[in-house]
């Protein structure tokens, strides 16, 4: 696992990435797509907002994960909008849902690969720390006296 989580890393940025960029630049030309999911991306586009949010997240999220730097945040970022993109192509054109289904593949696989860093995410017994405690899972710093 410790050769395949470096390239489906970096293949799941790059999709991030270069697509997020074109959301900005329109560098790859898209398809036209059909009523439903043409009304749909149109809603999105109308918000005058979401769009760009959308793509900042994916050229950001993609960055952090090429690098290496923050993989779980980058994963966490992506998470909903790889659930979104998903099930926009099940429901809204189920004949194109190869490529989403790679891509949850792929953000699972990380996931899985680090787990250990969601740990304290999914403690169903998670609790707020007060200023003078330690946190928990961090690294231990040395005091000094």
């Amino acid at each position: 696992m410790t050769r395949i989580a470096p390239i489906a890393r970096i293949l799941l940025g790059l999709v991030f990435f270069v697509f997020g960029l074109n959301g900005f630049f329109h560098f790859l030309p898209m398809p036209p797509l059909a009523e439903r999911p043409g009304a749909f991306m149109g809603a999105l586009a109308a918000t005058g907002y979401m769009f760009p949010l959308i793509k900042a997240t994916e050229v950001v999220a993609g960055l952090m994960l090429l690098l290496g730097r923050f993989v779980p945040l980058a994963l966490i970022l992506l998470a909903p909008i790889v659930v979104n993109i998903l099930a926009f192509h099940l429901v809204l054109t189920p004949g194109e849902a190869g490529m989403s289904i790679v891509l949850t593949a792929l953000t699972l696989f990380l996931a899985w690969a680090y787990r250990a860093s969601f740990r304290g995410v999914l403690d169903p017994s998670a609790r707020p720390v007060a200023a003078s405690e330690p946190t928990p899972h961090a690294h231990a710093v040395p005091q000094r006296a």
